[in-house]
């Protein structure tokens, strides 16, 4: 663990001790977790609300194991009752940075068909993992590299909407590959999720772009960048400042003298910080920016609550943006 991340995890207002983690994978060993089974509500909103139902024509389903669980609750959706899917990061105080992992964690890896990881350095834990556990046949997507983020550049894609779209067109299509003879069942959990299961998530993107493109806003760290973007509105939080608080560094007196400005002067509509990571740096600003009457709103690094899907998390999330923006606005 470098010396930034170390300082990150000090700073994070978090229970991660190992013994938590060890007991969180430890439930996965026994049972498929809540958020990522194909029987749980994540994979009946991609069905309409119904449950999957059927099986695969050749009697088996792919198993499929996600570094973390947002990329695993699409996973689910989408393979339905042909996949079984495992999420190693279920845990929402953990911090999947410096997630360290088990051996069960290894087995679990070992008997994987599919794994997806994120990559661009944010679970460095996963690639160590799949080179000490080679599979024969077995199909990794590195998100990283099926969107062209190279190491060094934000990895928070999840929270970019284009690209969740693209690593939902390739489950889809890997699973396809891995099972032919399902081929068609596979294209239309694809088309369902799209037009039904992301329904209220693409539509309050929608609305936020077409409501508030180009709205300044500031941000507690990296993690927010993607959606910013992807929402059409202005970042003006320096971006190394950003980077900073994502990595665990102390940001410089520069950076935050900026920040108070923009605060204080009201250059920025909103506040964005994430209250998983809420160091006494954000805590400072997220008491400004309200002593200012900046609206805030606040996004996490994984799945809250633990049992929600990916679009039920995004979408609350989304509302809450949309709801600051309004307010700043005078609507």
């Amino acid at each position: 663990m470098s010396t930034a991340r170390t300082a990150r995890a000090s700073r994070i207002p978090r229970p991660l001790h190992r013994t938590a983690l060890v007991a969180a994978v430890a439930a996965l060993t026994g049972v498929t977790a809540t958020a990522c089974s194909t029987s749980d509500p994540s994979a009946a909103a991609a069905n309409g609300g119904a449950p999957a139902g059927g099986g695969s024509p050749s009697g088996r389903r792919i198993q499929v194991v996600a570094a973390e669980n947002f990329w695993g609750s699409i996973a689910a959706q989408l393979g339905g009752s042909h996949v079984h899917v495992t999420s190693i990061i279920t845990n929402p105080d953990t911090d999947p940075h410096d997630y360290e992992a088990t051996a069960a964690d290894a087995r679990t890896v070992a008997g994987a068909r599919y794994v997806i990881v994120n990559g661009i350095g944010y679970d460095a834990w996963a690639d160590k993992l799949l080179a000490s556990n080679p599979g024969s046949g077995r199909t990794e997507l590195k998100v990283g590299d099926l969107v062209g983020v190279k190491p060094g550049g934000n990895p928070h894609r999840w929270y970019s909407p284009a690209d969740v779209h693209k690593v939902i067109e390739k489950i889809a299509e890997d699973y396809a590959k891995a099972d032919p003879a399902d081929a068609a069942y596979f294209d239309r959990r694809r088309a369902d999720f799209e037009t039904k299961g992301l329904a209220s998530y693409s539509k309050l993107i929608s609305e936020i772009r077409g409501r508030f493109r180009g709205t300044p806003v500031g941000a507690s760290e990296s993690i927010v960048t993607p959606l910013v973007e992807g929402l059409g509105l202005k970042m003006l939080t320096p971006e190394s400042f950003l980077d900073a608080m994502s990595e665990g560094a102390d940001p410089t007196a520069k950076d935050k003298a900026a920040i108070d400005d923009q605060i204080k002067n009201k250059q920025i509509k909103i506040y964005v910080y994430n209250s998983q990571n809420s160091t006494p740096d954000v805590q400072a600003q997220v008491k400004e920016a309200k002593g200012a009457g900046i609206p805030v709103a606040t996004v996490t690094e994984t799945l809250t609550p633990a049992g929600a899907s990916f679009q039920q998390w995004q979408t609350a999330q989304l509302q809450g943006i949309e709801q600051a923006l309004a307010k700043a606005a005078g609507r």
